[in-house]
């Protein structure tokens, strides 16, 4: 009989997204597959490929802005774990993240197998105490994992990202094609372009003879405003007016992305979307760039690359700041090809 598997991953949205090969090839093996995520991940968990169920939960020693540690919210979480009847669990998290503090409470649930990766002695927390070199892909090193408990990408799975894309969503139009999207935001600010930057580059693709979309959450609407600047038929702002699904949607139609080092870059390469990627160095590249998608990583080679900084503490932000808009706007050329109005041009 196929066993009941949950996999666990406590982070972003983006983080959600590059387990999503991992969590095919345990859905090809098991009876039911339930993702476990804290509530910055659920919008990219419901639209995953392979997962049956969710559960969410904000690990205080995962989440960003940590609530206090709770007796009674602990002991809700093993609760809910064992009202479920997991077999087998999988805890996926990045270099710098301990699967132990959940590995104890699925202990305590009976989970009878649970693996991670883990560099830290587990004891009897782990059945499956998996290593492997830090410098890999996140998508690698999940794959890398679940292939201790035999799980591998089932045939003719090539291992990209993907997400389900809803047809009723398809369906409707965002705007007109051709165009280049620029997200301007980021989940920290350390991995986000200064904004009037990104302005300067709206601009300068307008002058070019592009169609520019500018994207962004509900709490970006004054961001997103700024970098579309003054109304003009060439810039449409979806800043605050897209869900998950439809912000796939949004970058699956669009030439290319420029965006940081963040769940929207990881979304487009699931949607199969080249990357202009202002990858502010602050975790290596080999860990986090845009998987398996046509990509360029824009940023200057700095002293402190690998700081993992949520907030540049350097004037200048020199790993970003050093980074032009002709530059940009040249990738842009290079991944998206020539606008249209060039293209009637040279005809």
């Amino acid at each position: 009989m196929k066993p009941h598997v949950l996999v666990a991953r406590l982070d972003n949205d983006g983080d959600v997204l590059l387990a999503g090969p991992a969590v095919r090839a345990v859905a090809a093996g098991a009876s039911r597959v339930t993702m476990l995520c804290g509530p910055r991940g659920r919008a990219a968990a419901r639209i995953l490929p392979g997962v049956d169920q969710i559960m969410v939960h904000r690990a205080p020693w995962i989440d960003p802005e940590p609530e206090p540690v709770s007796r009674a919210g602990a002991l809700a979480l093993v609760g809910e774990l064992g009202r479920r009847r997991i077999d087998q669990a999988v805890i996926l998290t990045s270099f710098h993240q301990s699967p132990l503090p959940l590995a104890l409470l699925l202990r305590m649930a009976g989970v009878p197998t649970i693996a991670a990766t883990s560099i830290d002695y587990p004891g009897s927390l782990l059945d499956i105490r998996h290593r492997i070199d830090d410098d890999v892909h996140e998508v690698e090193r999940s794959l890398s994992l679940v292939a201790t408990l035999g799980y591998e990408p089932p045939p003719g799975d090539d291992r990209r990202l993907a997400v389900l894309r809803p047809a009723a969503v398809r369906s409707a139009p965002v705007a007109d094609e051709p165009y280049v999207v620029v997200h301007p935001g980021a989940s920290v600010t350390a991995r986000a372009w200064e904004p009037e930057r990104c302005a300067a580059l709206v601009d300068a693709l307008v002058a070019a003879g592009r169609r520019v979309v500018v994207t962004g959450g509900p709490g970006e609407r004054a961001l997103t405003a700024l970098v579309a600047g003054p109304p003009q038929p060439e810039v449409l702002d979806l800043g605050g007016r897209t869900d998950l699904p439809q912000l796939a949607e949004v970058l699956a139609a669009a030439g290319a992305v420029v965006v940081g080092n963040t769940g929207p870059a990881h979304l487009a390469a699931a949607v199969g979307t080249p990357v202009v990627s202002l990858y502010a160095p602050t975790v290596p590249a080999v860990r986090w760039r845009p998987w398996m998608v046509p990509h360029e990583l824009l940023y200057m080679d700095v002293p402190c690359a690998g700081c993992r900084a949520r907030e540049c503490p350097v004037p200048g932000h020199p790993c970003l700041g050093g980074v032009t808009v002709p530059e940009v706007a040249a990738a842009v050329g290079r991944l998206a090809g020539a606008p249209r109005a060039l293209e009637a041009v040279a005809g």
